[in-house]
């Protein structure tokens, strides 16, 4: 398949809009003392919507292995953001969920993450309107 220069121009756009975003979220992570992966892991965690989320599919959702994972949640543990809870099904796993601190830290980089996606929605729309030509 080849690709014409809008189709490039969709491509070039679409990540250099992915790495704006990506830079943004490191800065606004960072100044309220997270690291970019502990704010994913927090927005893991809440996306579960109240169901108990276990270190397994924490990993996959970060795509880490579990021994990351683990550690990142020490860290995490360590600074107030989340704390294991013994399942109450299955003894050999423990669940992570968000802290009152973690939670409200999280509903602060959120809304600022949000504000630095709407802010390139134009350019990842116009980016994602000349990459569906590739299907075409």
């Amino acid at each position: 398949m080849s690709l014409d220069a809008e189709q490039l121009k969709g491509l070039a756009g679409f990540r250099f809009a992915l790495r704006q975003f990506l830079a943004a979220s490191e800065v606004i992570s960072r100044r309220s003392g997270v690291t970019p992966q502990q704010y994913q892991a927090m927005l893991s965690i809440a996306a579960r919507d109240g169901a108990p989320m276990n270190m397994k599919e924490l990993s996959e959702q970060l795509l880490l292995t579990h021994h990351a994972a683990v550690q990142l949640v020490d860290r995490m543990a360590k600074a107030g953001l989340v704390e294991r809870r013994p399942s109450t099904t299955d003894r050999r796993s423990v669940h992570v969920a968000l802290t009152g601190e973690g939670g409200r830290r999280l509903e602060t980089l959120a809304a600022q993450h949000l504000e630095q996606m709407l802010q390139r929605e134009p350019q990842l729309s116009d980016s994602l309107r000349k990459l569906r030509q590739v299907r075409r």
